[in-house]
């Protein structure tokens, strides 16, 4: 919808709010909206799942669709998708997918039918989605992509800096190593920012000959999986040093399979997850995770979806910055 020069105006000075309370490199640990802008609306109903309703008064009404919320992480992207949302009065709509496509495009369907004018999706398959993103630009909604990219006509993406991620660990491990020695990577899921992850690790390792990928396995992100993978890695490789796992979740699970097996291999991953910023802390095999910010990707994403809806010229796509953690500046941190 295009603006006046004012509306523009106003749009971008409520994107520089979003932006500035939580863009920084710096831990946002007070848990607290640091943003300012206009009280929240006091009447936006909700559901049982804590979701908002749209309602009939025609004030804007945004809505995110999760891939999963039964991980810390999104827990935090929709603290911070609630927060940014009450501060400039306007009505959320939250859905968790799940990790299922095909309820996700439902969900997107019923945020439609509600009236939905902005809507940030991180899509549980980025192929998969499409269908739902196209039925969006149809009826005239603003489409930004946070996390995972989506396919089809999105307006935006705002997403962690995922092959730098996997790069900083990548090259973490290979210096802690000396740069040899035997490696595995715990991957995941096949969407574009765990592919970038890997990429990332594998060009960072290439840089020292001495060290070798000798195993590749899908953990799928998940605690109980992954620790099952890592026994099967380490029966398959007695000789391992380390492994890279493309997130904390995963990690987590190798953790305990090191541990039970009283192992000394070295583990590296990406989140910043808080378990694995203290197994860091006061222990000896969890060397390095390299943090993301989930709150800046949803602050960023929603301001640049404001700026397009004002009518603005806006980015195809704004990295989010990520930091390397271990024992030496891991203390404090929080996302």
């Amino acid at each position: 919808m295009k603006r006046t020069r004012f509306g523009i105006m106003v749009a971008m000075i409520l994107v520089l709010v979003l932006v500035l309370s939580g863009c920084t490199q710096e831990p946002i640990g007070s848990g607290k909206d640091e943003t300012s802008g206009t009280t929240a609306k006091q009447d936006a109903s909700t559901d049982d799942s804590g979701s908002g309703s749209a309602n009939a008064t025609g004030d804007l009404v945004i809505g995110m669709s999760f891939q999963d919320m039964d991980n810390p992480y999104f827990v935090t992207m929709h603290e911070a998708f609630e927060e940014a949302c009450a501060s400039i009065g306007a009505t959320a709509i939250t859905t968790d997918a799940s990790h299922d496509v095909n309820k996700q495009i439902s969900d997107i369907e019923d945020m439609i039918q509600k009236g939905i004018d902005i809507l940030l999706i991180n899509p549980t398959d980025s192929v998969g989605v499409e269908a739902a993103v196209i039925q969006a630009k149809d009826a005239g909604v603003i489409v930004v992509a946070i996390d995972a990219q989506a396919n089809g006509p999105i307006d935006s993406f705002a997403g962690s800096k995922n092959y730098d991620a996997g790069y900083l660990a990548g090259e973490q491990m290979a210096e802690d190593l000396g740069g040899e020695g035997k490696v595995a990577i715990l991957n995941g899921i096949p969407v574009v920012p765990i592919l970038e992850r890997v990429e990332g690790f594998k060009a960072a390792v290439a840089n020292y000959p001495g060290i070798e990928i000798v195993d590749n396995q899908n953990g799928q992100q998940e605690r109980d999986k992954a620790m099952t993978v890592t026994e099967n890695m380490m029966q398959a490789h007695p000789d391992l040093s380390a492994i890279f796992s493309v997130n904390d979740g995963g990690a987590l699970g190798t953790l305990a399979a090191i541990e039970s097996a009283q192992k000394d291999i070295g583990l590296y991953s990406v989140d910043g997850h808080p378990e694995a910023v203290d197994a860091i802390l006061n222990g000896d095999i969890f060397k390095c995770t390299v943090a993301q910010f989930p709150r800046d990707q949803v602050r960023i994403g929603l301001g640049i979806a404001l700026a397009k809806y004002w009518g603005s010229i806006v980015p195809e796509v704004m990295p989010i910055e990520v930091k390397k953690l271990t024992k030496e500046n891991a203390e404090g941190f929080t996302w």
